[in-house]
């Protein structure tokens, strides 16, 4: 790969990671319900599921994705039920004012999941990169060093974009200390994490 082609992906990621989805929103509404840390959880859950894809869709393992498409759709609805039952514990939550208690209700690993089942909930994004990465290299003489080089570039793009997501939701959460506030704020961020299991369940 050269530097014109790394610059041109980096780029490229980083955009289309700007655009608000269904994993800024997951993103931001973890970093606000519960800090930072959880943001930055759920962005490595996400950038796995991407890697995974990548390393598909670079060596060619469009059969194999095929085979495991049983296991994706299972994965999907997996995920969708998780992220719902997320938001219901949300809804259910007491409210109280922000603090580092409030930080601590939720887990780390189901910040990391909620990441990784809002990707591979996503089968469709094999396809995506398949179509994507053509545009920047030959996939057919793809060294082991410039799948390395890739993955580097959407840990940076990606998980980049995203962590700027998750510090900008928490510091806006941060001017809302009231536990009125707080109580809206776990109902906002329930709802949206009920809409996005919602959509994983829905989506074909």
């Amino acid at each position: 790969m050269t530097f014109n082609n790394m610059a041109a992906l980096f780029g490229a990621m980083a955009v289309l990671a700007f655009i608000p989805s269904v994993s800024v929103l997951a993103v931001s509404t973890r970093s606000a319900t519960y800090g930072f840390i959880h943001g930055f959880f759920t962005t490595l859950g996400i950038l796995l599921g991407d890697i995974i894809f990548i390393l598909l869709a670079i060596f060619g393992l469009t059969v194999l994705a095929e085979t495991m498409g049983s296991l994706f759709v299972l994965v999907k609805y997996l995920g969708g039920v998780y992220l719902i039952w997320l938001g219901t514990q949300l809804w259910r939550s007491k409210a109280k004012s922000a603090s580092a208690d409030m930080m601590t209700e939720s887990s780390l690993l189901s910040s990391f999941l909620c990441g990784l089942f809002i990707t591979l909930g996503d089968q469709k994004a094999i396809l995506f990169y398949l179509g994507f990465f053509p545009a920047f290299l030959d996939l057919s003489t793809m060294s082991f060093i410039d799948a390395l080089i890739i993955i580097l570039i959407a840990i940076f793009a990606v998980g980049g974009v995203k962590l700027g997501y998750a510090y900008m939701a928490e510091k806006t959460t941060q001017l809302f200390k009231s536990s009125n506030a707080v109580k809206k704020i776990n109902l906002v961020a329930g709802t949206v994490m009920i809409a996005i299991g919602m959509i994983l369940v829905v989506r074909a």
